[in-house]
């Protein structure tokens, strides 16, 4: 697909395709008599199009409800889709998003060459550059597929989208903000891959290999750094270590690092660092079958990170930002740990894991420990950490976590304006003092059944030194299979939380 944009010019006229709105109006007739107009068009750019609209039998009745369309052939023989929005006032961003997948969908069975969508049509948060934006963001979300294991892959069809806009003078802010877009949903789909890539492939060897050849292929200047085993035993990370005892490969910390052109000692430095467990059986606490598939899903932190960071390089984001993403898989084999076992974390804490499949927290903490020494003002991890997100907030909500409220403002409202759900838990010090361990100084999990997801960050917050300003998020619930949102994949790999990092780092000053 190609996304391009045209001033209501010869490409968006004959398109194949038409897209344009309508929208509910309800103020009465103002005349003894005169019929109350049900409908507004009056935003067409394509004028010749509203007599036809009109002289339709079925417009007589059409009420412009959302989701409801009507289908015409236009006079040169291009098809019109005419879609309700409702109630122009209570059309926002996010609902565009939604309804440019749900037509875009509807295309998919009539192999248009060349679909023209009318941008005034969609711009009911008067500003027609972030509409653009957002129709392409949508655009470009639901076009994506991972069908690599099937035998029969679906046919590609190959189409161009021209979003006609009426402001000339703005043309050139609406190319940088569909550049812009092009950039974030291409690292989207990138993340997307890594998630939705099965686990007998990429463990944590082909991950760090994978990732590293996107940089070198991508992101130019930037520095890339990944530990070996050998390499994170000198570093003395036992309890990353620890999860790794089990598995077949080597564990692997990627380290990347990105300057932007006009850095200071004042800029400032923002570190991401990620969850990567590839496979997640639980360890000698293993999961119940109905628990294990979709475990692959649990390296979900690590590429949310990784496509943030790579998209706020290519927006070439005015702060310095480190990337850390810890990688192994959670395994059983009879140098596995045993629940018991006490270790000793890269801080000199020591640790008793009393639940093996309590392990994110363990590879977390020792590469927040890690990020640390790098000196960041701030930092950011994200993790399918814990279950209970998805029983304290469903599948729609991300939970933040943290400790500097202005810092937890900073990314909540960076998320409000991607449209992506957050929702702040408390840290308190009663769940402090529950992961105190008798035998060690802290232990893995605190009472069962109890805050999980707030223990799992009360437990990281032992591993933040040097006053960092810390978040965490806990993204169990949004990383997969959001079937609704229509730009989503139904299943697999959902893509959010990218853009809303995105936007806070592109955006920090």
């Amino acid at each position: 697909m190609l996304i391009k944009l045209d001033t209501v010019g010869d490409h968006f006229l004959a398109a194949e395709l038409k897209i344009l709105t309508a929208f509910q109006k309800n103020t009465p007739a103002t005349k003894k008599g005169e019929k109350q107009q049900l409908i507004s068009i009056d935003h067409w750019s394509d004028a010749s199009l509203k007599e036809e609209f009109h002289n339709l039998k079925s417009s007589k009745n059409y009420k412009a409800a959302k989701d409801e369309t009507i289908s015409f052939t236009g006079a040169t023989g291009e098809v019109v889709w005419v879609v309700g929005l409702g109630d122009k006032t209570k059309f926002h961003a996010e609902d565009i998003r939604k309804v440019i997948a749900k037509i875009l969908k509807g295309t998919r069975s009539s192999k248009f060459a060349t679909i023209g969508i009318d941008v005034p049509g969609f711009n009911t948060i008067k500003d027609e550059a972030r509409t653009a934006q957002v129709i392409a963001e949508s655009a470009y979300m639901t076009d994506y597929t991972f069908d690599k294991y099937k035998s029969k892959k679906s046919e590609p069809h190959e189409f161009t989208v021209f979003l006609a806009h009426t402001e000339k003078k703005n043309s050139l802010k609406i190319e940088k903000a569909l550049t812009s877009t092009k950039n974030i949903c291409e690292s989207i789909n990138v993340m997307k891959d890594f998630i939705n890539e099965v686990p007998n492939v990429l463990h944590s060897e082909e991950y760090a290999k994978r990732v590293e050849a996107d940089v070198k292929k991508n992101l130019k200047g930037v520095k890339i750094k990944i530990l070996n085993k050998a390499q994170i035993q000198k570093e003395k990370m036992g309890m990353f270590l620890s999860v790794n005892a089990g598995s077949a490969y080597e564990p692997r910390l990627v380290h990347l690092s990105y300057e932007p052109a006009r850095s200071t000692s004042k800029t400032k430095h923002i570190a991401l660092v990620g969850k990567g467990i590839t496979f997640d059986t639980g360890g000698y606490c293993i999961k119940p079958g109905t628990s294990m598939a979709g475990m692959k899903n649990d390296m979900g932190g690590s590429a949310t990170v990784y496509g943030a960071f790579r998209a706020a390089v290519l927006e070439k984001a005015p702060v310095k930002i480190t990337c850390i993403i810890a990688l192994t898989d959670n395994a059983i084999n009879e140098l596995a740990t045993v629940p018991d076992a006490v270790v000793t974390a890269r801080n000199g804490k020591t640790v008793e894991i009393l639940n093996t499949d309590a392990e994110g927290r363990l590879i977390l903490g020792d590469a927040l420990d890690y990020a640390c020494d790098l000196n960041p003002h701030y930092i950011i991890d994200a993790a399918t950490l814990t279950g209970a997100c998805l029983v304290a907030l469903g599948n729609q909500v991300c939970a933040i976590l943290g400790n500097d409220q202005k810092w937890i403002n900073e990314i909540l409202s960076a998320a409000k304006e991607q449209d992506e759900y957050m929702w702040q838990l408390p840290i308190i010090d009663e769940w402090r003092h529950d992961i105190k361990s008798k035998v060690a100084d802290l232990k893995n999990i605190g009472t069962p059944m109890r805050a999980g997801t707030a223990i799992g960050a009360a437990f990281l917050e032992e591993f933040i030194k040097n006053d960092v300003k810390w978040a965490h998020l806990d993204i169990a619930g949004v990383v997969d299979s959001q079937s609704h949102l229509p730009y989503c994949s139904p299943h697999g790999a959902s893509g959010l939380i990218v853009r809303s990092l995105t936007h806070l780092l592109v955006h920090a000053k």
